[in-house]
């Protein structure tokens, strides 16, 4: 099996052929891309092909015209093409036209399949990603992510669309270069090639420390995303704490890493695009000078002379690209082995289809709402030796309003996680309508809860939009009964664009009491049998909070709901409380029982906070 380093990357000091193994999977991932339009590629490669060989007969021309034009030496112009100047000339033009044509045509569809097959890439590649478990995103950030899915897809892109279709034309430029070369004249042949081997064998040594440098350089500017990242996510703190000096230098240290490794690579490359510059027109001079030679004492023709020169140009052009098109093949390995680790990640359930859920679901009838936690111990994969749960247990009957109260750090929210099978537990069972939670798809368990959080998350869209992400597919009278039942259709409805108001990114343009609302309207939508509120009322103004709670009221009807709060005074009207602490269930009972307690850490937690308030 492949190793990986402790970010879960290709170890770069694999054996070699461990390595080229990984780059073949690479390369073989994304050449899968490519084969619903081979019908096209082929197309494009065809047309590659027959503008290489249409330009590798321009010096045969060329040469032709020379000879043509030179007294004494028109029987070297072969028999099958004129002998006049002229029509040499028009013949020189007609294939140029072609060869433009072919160009063009090659170019543009090569175009079209390198950004059909990278859409395909870049369409699996997100819904691998928002698919996968959320341990994959506790050990990650979004700025790394976000790399991932632009700066490494858009690097193929450009490889795929650019780099490739040039790497081939050089190679069949090169190849029948030499051909035509050696069939022009041997001993200058054998002159040019001598310089290829030390040549070849330098462009293995410099391939080998350009891959590791090109892949260091893509994780480092990567590190720099991730700092604008979070930067801009936090940016209320960044502001309120006066720290924008201190992300300047952050961002600026990590730009200096990523300049050191890409300066480093910049002389990687010009020292052996010099060398290559060096040797060919090394290489040149002496051919010329071998020819001039030849020419002087009668052994070659001028217009021999002028093929095997442009012959040459081309076999020079031809390698000296090399050097620059092998370095952006190299990045674009280094590029889809990422993408591939993430594609290679195993999802919690197969992407679905639109937003139809996976199957065996449309068979289930809906939960009533029955919830029990059996002995349930976790950690977190992060931190195994902290265990956050040590043997909860639990029964929440259908309909029943239940209320976590505890500590910050206690375990309320990773059992709202478990409930939501964020993760799993290491020990115990939960079960839900007598069945282990493990037995339903997940995707179908998810859809039949709905959480409501402290810090509610709208999308970047309308206000429409928002409420209608609850159940995509509603129509507009459900999601406006949805908006009229959270109270929210009152503010609604004054603003000049209604319903599609558009509320900023994460929401910003809505006081947090209105954000509150929008979410609960999302979630009467969805109609789910299991709520989840956490710490849904905690931020707001009394005003407010009257408001959010009356929706709260009306959504909570008929519905097992969890409650998570820090502040007592919204738990009073729960069926139950279950008090959490250090990880394990200290309480439980209803507000007056646990009250009664006179030794209690409900009641000690409430004589906290209502003393501070009287």
């Amino acid at each position: 099996m492949a190793r990986y380093d402790s970010r879960g990357r290709p170890d770069l000091d694999l054996p070699k052929a461990r390595l080229n193994r990984e780059n073949l999977r690479s390369a073989a991932r994304l050449l899968a891309y490519l084969r619903p339009h081979r019908g096209l590629l082929l197309a494009a490669c065809g047309a590659l092909i027959l503008s290489s060989l249409l330009s590798l007969c321009f010096p045969f021309l060329a040469g032709s015209l020379m000879d043509a034009a030179t007294p004494g030496t028109t029987a070297h112009v072969p028999a099958y093409l004129p002998h006049n100047i002229n029509w040499v000339a028009l013949l020189m033009l007609a294939v140029l036209a072609v060869q433009a044509t072919s160009t063009f045509f090659h170019s543009t569809t090569m175009t079209k399949v390198g950004q059909r097959a990278v859409a395909d890439l870049r369409r699996d590649t997100y819904a691998r990603l928002i698919c996968l478990p959320m341990t994959f995103f506790g050990q990650r950030r979004v700025g790394e992510l976000n790399s991932r899915i632009s700066a490494d897809l858009t690097q193929i892109e450009s490889t795929l669309i650019m780099a490739v279709p040039q790497f081939l034309r050089q190679i069949l430029l090169l190849l029948g270069g030499i051909t035509l070369i050696a069939a022009t004249s041997g001993r200058l042949t054998l002159i040019m090639l001598g310089s290829i081997p030390p040549v070849i064998v330098l462009a293995v040594i410099f391939g080998r420390k350009m891959r590791k440098n090109s892949r260091e350089a893509q994780d480092k500017l990567a590190e720099t995303g991730i700092i604008v990242e979070e930067t801009l996510q936090g940016i209320f703190n960044v502001k309120a704490f006066v720290n924008e000096a201190f992300e300047i230098g952050r961002y600026g240290r990590s730009m200096d890493a990523y300049l050191r490794v890409a300066l480093a690579g910049a002389r990687l490359r010009g020292a052996f695009v010099a060398f290559i510059v060096f040797s060919l027109f090394g290489c040149i001079v002496l051919v010329l000078w071998s020819g001039a030679s030849l020419l002087q004492n009668g052994s070659i023709t001028i217009g021999q002379m002028t093929r095997f020169v442009l012959y040459t140009a081309f076999v020079a052009g031809a390698m000296g690209q090399f050097a620059d098109l092998y370095s952006q093949v190299q990045k674009a390995v280094g590029a889809t082995q990422r993408v591939r680790e993430l594609l290679l990640e195993k999802p919690e359930f197969a992407p679905p289809s639109g937003s139809v859920n996976p199957n065996k679901a449309a068979t289930l009838p809906p939960l009533r709402g029955q919830v029990e936690f059996q002995d349930v111990h976790f950690h977190y994969a992060s931190r195994p030796e902290v265990e956050v749960l040590k043997g909860i247990s639990f029964r929440v009957q259908p309909g029943e309003k239940v209320a976590l109260v505890g500590p910050s750090g206690s375990g309320k929210s990773t059992i709202i996680s478990l409930l939501l099978r964020f993760y799993d537990p290491q020990t115990g069972n939960i079960r839900m309508d007598g069945r282990p939670a493990p037995d339903y798809p997940l995707a179908w368990l998810r859809n039949q809860m709905s959480i409501v959080p402290q810090e509610a998350l709208l999308f970047g869209g309308s206000i429409y939009e928002n409420i209608a992400y609850g159940r995509p597919g509603a129509t507009e009278a459900e999601i406006m009964e949805a908006a009229r039942q959270a109270h929210a259709h009152e503010f609604i409805a004054p603003f000049p664009e209604g319903y599609q108001t558009l509320v900023g990114e994460r929401g910003v343009k809505l006081s947090g009491g209105q954000r509150q609302r929008v979410a609960i309207a999302r979630a009467i939508l969805k109609d789910p049998a299991i709520l989840i509120l956490d710490e849904a009322t905690s931020s707001l103004d009394s005003e407010s909070e009257r408001l959010v709670q009356l929706a709260l009221d009306r959504l909570m009807e008929g519905r097992t709901t969890f409650i998570i709060a820090h502040r007592l005074a919204t738990v009073r009207r729960a069926d139950r409380i279950v008090v959490i602490q250090d990880g394990r269930l200290v309480e439980s009972g209803t507000h007056a029982e646990l009250y009664q307690r006179g030794d209690g850490l409900y009641r000690h937690l409430a004589e906290l906070q209502f003393n501070a308030k009287g």
